[in-house]
């Protein structure tokens, strides 16, 4: 069986939750504030034999994977906003190393959507009804973090030309230099969506963060937000993140090769070393919507730290039916009017 942990309040014994805007764990019933350290309760509830640790749920809906540390069972999943229940406990290798906590408030996220839809003209009403609005959840997406140190060595050859005229002549001279180039260049968490069920669009979407303020994971930034657990491992962008990075290593070598007007790479090569991966929970306010007739899934997002918005929305025809009928129905009476006086 596994275990749930409630935060409680020290002075009323109500649940705590963290807020975003304060940076604080607050009770909702006596309006209580209380530190990271002041929240933690040395002897925590925990119900069927747990040891403390983040809960792991599976949407009986759509099978997507949904951790929180509330005792409740009313929570939701993103994906379809149906409950779920309880699984197996979230430990061990898929225990985050850290977290970025949600900086933005969920009056403030949909404050931030409904001043983005207003620039939408052709969205589903039922996108942005009142009761979709109030589904919009607060989700720490699980990222994988690489890091590394690039170790690079170029080798080229560079032609300086000199042009002039003279007389009824024109000359050319080619001076011609061996460059060579080297560096280290440190690189820090590099992201990767870790979840196969999320888009990656929706994840990648919203990046970047702000990665110097992460803090070590706590359970108690999940308190009152959901999270989901990876189920990626490096192997799946081993390949992937390195090549590009030694891609960037090797453009900006090259780049540091100036005032010639032409170079030719003769050798160059790219070490990574000091190589480590690490399991992140970074925060989004995601608002989905299936689209029954299409069987589609359409969403908006806002990364919970700085407020970037990403989306991918759907479209109704109808609406742009009418827009279509606003321009070009005045000009097809227009036509017909000049056809009956020739």
């Amino acid at each position: 069986m596994s275990g749930v942990i409630t935060y409680h309040c020290p002075n009323c014994g109500g649940p705590l939750k963290f807020d975003p805007k304060k940076q604080n764990y607050a009770c909702e019933f006596c309006l209580s504030e209380f530190t990271e350290e002041e929240a933690k309760d040395p002897k925590p509830e925990v119900k069927e034999g747990g040891h403390g640790e983040p809960l792991l749920y599976a949407c009986p809906s759509c099978g997507a994977e949904v951790v929180t540390d509330e005792t409740t069972a009313a929570t939701f999943c993103y994906y379809c906003h149906n409950p779920v229940i309880l699984t197996k406990r979230l430990s061990g290798e898929y225990h985050p190393d850290y977290v970025i906590p949600f900086a933005i408030e969920k009056d403030r996220a949909v404050e931030i959507f409904n001043s983005w839809m207003k620039k939408k003209r052709f969205i589903p009403s039922a996108f942005y009804s009142e009761d979709q609005i109030n589904k919009i959840s607060g989700v720490y997406f699980p990222y994988l973090l690489y890091s590394c140190r690039a170790e690079g060595n170029l080798l080229a050859r560079a032609d300086r030309l000199r042009i002039w005229v003279s007389g009824n002549y024109r000359y050319t001279e080619t001076q011609t230099y061996e460059i060579k180039r080297e560096g280290s260049m440190p690189v820090k968490f590099v992201p990767r969506n870790a979840l196969k069920k999320a888009s990656r669009e929706l994840t990648e979407g919203v990046l970047p963060y702000e990665t110097d303020r992460m803090k070590p994971f706590s359970m108690g930034y999940l308190s009152g937000f959901v999270a989901e657990r990876r189920d990626m491992e490096e192997e799946d962008f081993s390949e992937e993140v390195k090549a590009e990075i030694r891609s960037f290593a090797e453009s900006s070598l090259k780049n540091s090769i100036t005032s010639y007007d032409s170079v030719r790479v003769q050798d160059q090569s790219v070490r990574l070393e000091d190589e480590t991966w690490e399991y992140a929970l970074l925060p989004v306010w995601t608002l989905t919507y299936h689209d029954q007739a299409k069987n589609e899934m359409y969403y908006f997002t806002i990364n919970g730290q700085t407020g970037k918005v990403c989306g991918k929305l759907p479209v109704d025809k109808g609406k742009l039916l009418l827009l279509f009928a606003e321009i070009f129905f005045p000009v097809f009476l227009v036509l017909l009017i000049v056809g009956y006086l020739i």
